[in-house]
Parts: C-alpha cells; structure tokens; sequence
C-alpha cells in the first residue's frame, strides 16, 4: 500500500469550495420553497444504518457500500441513497400518523469508488417520495413535480424519459426461452449496449418469430411517438394501459413536449416496480437524476403500499444551472488598528441594512488591491477619515 501524501483525499472524495457551497445553499432554499408549496414535508435520516436493513435493502452493489462496525459489532453503512432510509422511517412510524406521505429531501449519500475515474464517492442529492398511493395520479404527480422543480431553477432544455418495468419484463419474458435469457438481455438494457442486445438475441439461436420480434423492438422502443407502437409487443397488460393513462395525465398538464417514452429503459435498482423515469438536460452528458415506482421496497420493510418518487443529483444539477440572482451586496470594511470600534460600528450599521459585512484590520492583507476587488462595496475607516 502506497504513502497516503499531505493533501490527499480518499477515492472519489471532493472538497466544496465558497463559491459552489453559496450556490447549494441558494439551490436548496429554492428547492425547499417550491417543494413545500407543493404540499411536501422535509426528512433527515442518519448518515449511518444498518448494513442488514438499509444496505441489503438499497438495490445498491454491494461493493460500492462504505461499511463499518460499530462497537457491539453491528455492521453498519453510510446511507448510499435516501430512498431506503425513507421507507424505513415511514414504514415503522410514520405511515402511522399519514398516508399518504409527501416527503422531500436534501442530503449527501455515498457509493464507494474502486479507483478514481472521476466519479464522486460522495455527493448531494434532491428529491421528493410518495408513499402510500398506488395510482397512475401519484407517479405522475412524481413527473411533473420534477419537470416544475427544474423549471422553477430556470432549466427549460431537459426531457424526461419514460419507461416500465412492468412491460419490459413482460416482453423480455415472452420472447425468451429461459430467465436467464430474459437476465442477460435486461443487463444490457441496464448498460445501455444495444448492440450487445442484438447479439445476445442472435447468439440464444430462439425461434424466428421470438428473435424478430426482439430486434424490431430494440430499434423501435426507445423513443415511440405514442404509447400504442408498443402494443403489438404486448397483449392485455395492465401496465401497459397504466402508461396510456400517465400520457394522457402528462397532456393534459401540458407537458408532452418534455416527455418520451422509451421502453428499454431498465434499472440496476430491482426495488423499480413500475414506471420509472430519468431526466437529461441539455449542457449535461449524464443523466439529472431518475426515479420511478417502487412498491417492492417497501413490501421489504413489510409494508404493502404504493411508494413513487424521484432524485436529482445536485452536482450535476450545479453544472447546467442559470446564475442564480445576486440579491445580497458584500461590504468591506478595513480599518487601521486604533480605529477597530469606529470600523465595528460602521459595520454593524451595514448589516441592519442586509449587507453581508466583513471586518477587516488593514495590517493584517497582505495584497490589498486584489482582496477588495472580491466586494462591491469598500468603506476605509483611518485616522486620517476620523478627523475628517
């Protein structure tokens, strides 16, 4: 094992510096604002859990879970998503008090990185949960939440994809020979490779009519026009008529335009039950954050309800998001030594006004011209400015 050096930071760890930690914080009052406008109430949950009911139950690989042992000897994780606490604090109390429950959060999650290629091992994420509803109306309330949350941060170039696990499943079943089969081609999905699909398909050596119908499906079904191209590869499914009815929600809420449909869309988090979505945006090369129904999650904690939501990865969201409006101006004041109750009261007189106010003593900058230029405003307060 290598010498850990000075300014290291462990794998997939990041700083946060001034600039981009005001923007979170901006970020996160908005968010909290609209959220709870919308009838969402906000939750913590504990950065620590137990590995055998949070981490087994995330749907996250187990090699990407940060694990410790507490001193009873308990393994524990810190929490790889927000979803799973969710449903464990709701399924144990709080779907006692409420059902439905609209949650809402803003917290940091860990996955843990084998090498560093980029990838954060710790990052914040946004997002909302509805527990305790099984209907078409709460996924979509999930969706268009999403599509208003992102316009409310002034993002308008985004699309939301829709797929169902429901109906993939049941056409990855019905045109394979063997679960495995149906296993290996959901996999693919889940890593995007297409054209590993295709060869899969070729290499199970199915019947004609089973391996044509896979290959016309993988070539039409990521991005239908209408939910009833779909059809012809199902018969009768009721997930199928579930989607009809969430398209029809989203026109009617006016929002097609930022709505596709793309029935490959498969997830490596099994927890996903039914309908599930991401969200791309232009300016980004990876996908805003994702969500979906997962009602199995919470039949985990032995709870049979409807559970639907969504996470938005806040560094991501950081890198498209509009300059956010200046609405506080920052003031200095520097004074020289003899002068520091003077520059303390001129100070406090700035801050009634709401400016954000640094004091500063003049002997201790050591490049002054280049520290003032970070201020809009800059009072000196001298010997020299008192007996004038």
């Amino acid at each position: 094992m290598s010498s850990i050096k000075m300014f290291e930071k462990p794998i997939g760890m990041r700083d946060t510096f001034p600039i981009t930690y005001e923007k979170m914080e901006a970020m996160q009052q908005i968010g909290r604002k609209f959220l709870r406008a919308r009838g969402f109430d906000f939750i913590k949950t504990p950065t620590l859990e137990y590995y055998d009911t949070v981490g087994k139950a995330s749907a996250i690989y187990d090699a990407s879970l940060f694990k410790l042992v507490d001193t009873q000897g308990n393994t524990l994780v810190l929490r790889p998503d927000m979803t799973t606490p969710i449903a464990r604090v709701a399924t144990s109390k709080l779907l006692k008090e409420k059902i439905p429950l609209r949650l809402a959060y803003f917290a940091n999650v860990f996955r843990a990185q084998q090498t560093e290629g980029g990838r954060p091992a710790e990052f914040d994420q946004m997002g909302v949960e509805i527990i305790g509803d099984k209907t078409v109306f709460a996924d979509s309330e999930v969706i268009i939440t999403a599509i208003k949350l992102l316009q409310n941060y002034g993002i308008h170039s985004f699309k939301v994809t829709i797929g169902h696990a429901g109906v993939l499943n049941c056409i990855l079943r019905d045109y394979t020979e063997s679960e495995e089969q149906a296993n290996k081609l959901r996999s693919l999905l889940v890593e995007r490779n297409y054209v590993g699909f295709e060869e899969a398909v070729v290499a199970f050596d199915l019947p004609k009519t089973k391996s044509n119908a896979l290959l016309e499906f993988i070539n039409e079904a990521t991005n239908i026009e209408s939910i009833q191209q779909i059809e012809k590869y199902v018969s009768k499914n009721d997930a199928l008529l579930y989607m009809r009815q969430l398209a029809e929600i989203m026109e009617a809420a006016d929002l097609s335009e930022y709505v596709s449909f793309d029935f490959t869309l498969s997830s490596h988090m099994n927890y996903y039950t039914g309908m599930l979505f991401e969200v791309f945006a232009e300016g980004s090369g990876f996908p805003l954050g994702n969500g979906g129904r997962y009602d199995g999650l919470l039949q985990r904690f032995g709870n049979d309800v409807g559970a639907t939501g969504f996470g938005l990865r806040v560094d991501r969201l950081l890198e498209i998001l509009p300059a956010l409006q200046k609405e506080e101006q920052t003031s200095l004041v520097i004074f020289e030594n003899a002068q520091f109750t003077k520059a303390l009261g001129i100070a406090n007189s700035l801050r009634t006004e709401g400016k954000l106010v640094t004091l500063q003593a003049k002997e201790g900058l050591l490049d002054e011209q280049a520290f003032i230029k970070l201020f809009d405003e800059v009072v000196y307060v001298s010997q020299e400015d008192v007996e004038q």
